[in-house]
C-alpha cells in the first residue's frame, strides 16, 4: 500500500502537468496542488482500468492506465478550477 501512494505521487508529477497541458487556456493552480490533483487522477485511472479490463499483472507501464489518468487528473482539475472560480469572483 505505501508502494502505490509512494507511485501515485511520482506518477502525479508526470500525469498532472501532461493533463495541464492537455486543457487549453491558462490553469491558475500552484505546482504541488497540479501533482497532488495529478496523484489522484493516476489512482483513479488505476482503479477504472483495472475495472473495465481485470488486468493487475502487467509487469511494464501500462499506457492504456496512464493515458486515463491524465483524462481523470485533467477532469479534476478542471472541478478544482470551476469551484475555485465560482469562491473567489475575478475582479
Amino acid at each position: 500500500m505505501l508502494w502505490t501512494v509512494v507511485f501515485a505521487v511520482v506518477a502525479g508529477a508526470v500525469v498532472g502537468p501532461l493533463a495541464r497541458l492537455a486543457l487549453p487556456g491558462r490553469q491558475s493552480i500552484s505546482l504541488p496542488l497540479t501533482i497532488a490533483l495529478g496523484a489522484a487522477g493516476s489512482l483513479v485511472g488505476t482503479l477504472i482500468y483495472y475495472s473495465i479490463s481485470g488486468d493487475r499483472d502487467t509487469v511494464a507501464v501500462d499506457w492504456t492506465s496512464g493515458l486515463i489518468g491524465v483524462v481523470v487528473a485533467a477532469i479534476l482539475i478542471l472541478g478544482y478550477g470551476r469551484v475555485r472560480g465560482a469562491s473567489h469572483p475575478t475582479r
